[in-house]
């Protein structure tokens, strides 16, 4: 019986919160208060839906946003390393501009060499012709005088002008 008086206190309960229930549920006052409750929740519910939907579009352009600027800073870094290779670049350019100025210089000053040495060559070959005609005179003198020697058999003694042996 005892099982029995267990489970009749909580019908007893159970009745009992029904029929409070059923006094508030007519309870007119408080039912339009309940349905103004109600319809203050889903007016509060509606506009956090929205506001939630709302804050997740922001979230979602924020995010293209941000992906946008790491690409435009991935794109400025590489640039950055392009105008640093291009810095180098130049770098190397006017040193090789330099060394070629400088080597232009020296090459004038061979060419000027070359010229001067050239120059003397003329002036060495127009030389040597010279000595040659000169020689060739000599020689032809020598031949005359060996022959008027040879004519006349007087020898002269070169080593003393005015002396003529013979």
């Amino acid at each position: 019986m005892m099982a029995n008086a267990g489970k009749r206190v909580d019908i007893q309960n159970l009745l009992s919160l029904g029929d409070d229930l059923v006094g508030v549920l007519k309870n007119k006052k408080d039912g339009d208060s309940l349905m103004q409750s109600l319809e203050g929740a889903k007016m509060i519910r509606s506009s956090c839906q929205s506001d939630s939907q709302e804050l997740r579009s922001l979230l979602e352009d924020y995010q293209k946003k941000m992906n946008a600027y790491q690409e435009k800073i991935k794109k400025v870094k590489c640039e950055t390393i392009a105008d640093a290779e291009l810095e180098q670049l130049q770098n190397e350019l006017e040193d090789k501009l330099q060394e070629e100025r400088l080597l232009c210089q020296e090459l004038r000053t061979i060419s000027d060499d070359l010229g001067d040495l050239e120059h003397q060559r003329f002036s060495i070959e127009e030389r040597k012709e010279i000595i040659k005609k000169k020689e060739k005179d000599i020689s032809t003198a020598q031949d005359l005088l060996s022959m008027c020697a040879s004519v006349t058999s007087i020898i002269p003694n070169l080593e003393d002008k005015g002396k003529i042996s013979g």
